[in-house]
């Protein structure tokens, strides 16, 4: 009953934003929570950032804190499912990764250096002809590689906005270009690709 009765006190403390309870929650926890991690993963330093990770978004929602069981099981939970997030996460890039070389070999196969340059200069000569917000965002996002927060940020607009004009973007562009190019629009514009090689690329 003494364990749940301070665990509900810290819990209380921290809704109300006592940062001293929060560090006493992560001086008390840390270590633990790490080696559980570590116990997951078997990395050390991926093990630190998913136990941060946990403490971060501990400190974010603290107003809307609801534990209904120890604290403890709570934050070993916690980072359990953070575990399983970063996982679900690394999957996702391992896929796109897949898919991008997989076009990058069906270009290499299909086309010669002259027909690779036509090809892309086709793709920068089409977004010229993205609606004026759409384009902007887009050359921001993929020309000068801004993330979504610093466009949205930039063009005093949400972060959704910003993803829905870079997903029409993409819409129009398939649209518009020959089925044959469009391997082009994953290469040239996939996270994997170099900024300063698309920016060489493209017109002025």
């Amino acid at each position: 009953m003494e364990s749940l009765s301070k665990n509900s006190l810290l819990i209380s403390r921290l809704q109300n934003g006592d940062e001293e309870a929060y560090a006493s929650l992560v001086d008390a926890y840390h270590h633990k929570l790490c080696v559980y991690a570590s116990n997951l993963i078997n990395d050390g330093l991926s093990a630190e950032d998913i136990v941060q990770t946990v403490f971060i978004n501990l400190w974010k929602r603290r107003k809307k804190l609801t534990i209904k069981v120890s604290l403890e099981s709570f934050l070993y939970k916690a980072v359990y499912y953070e575990f399983i997030n970063q996982y679900r996460k690394k999957m996702t890039a391992l896929k796109v990764e897949k898919r991008y070389y997989h076009h990058l070999e069906a270009v290499i196969e299909d086309y010669d250096e002259a027909k690779i340059e036509n090809a892309m200069k086709m793709v920068f000569a089409t977004i010229q002809y993205l609606p004026p917000r759409c384009k902007e965002v887009f050359i921001l996002s993929k020309k000068n590689g801004l993330s979504n927060i610093e466009i949205a940020e930039h063009l005093n607009i949400s972060i959704k906005t910003v993803e829905s004009q870079i997903s029409k973007a993409f819409k129009v562009l398939r649209e518009k270009l020959d089925k044959k190019i469009s391997p082009f629009l994953f290469l040239l514009f996939s996270p994997g690709y170099p900024v300063a090689l698309i920016s060489k690329s493209s017109p002025n």
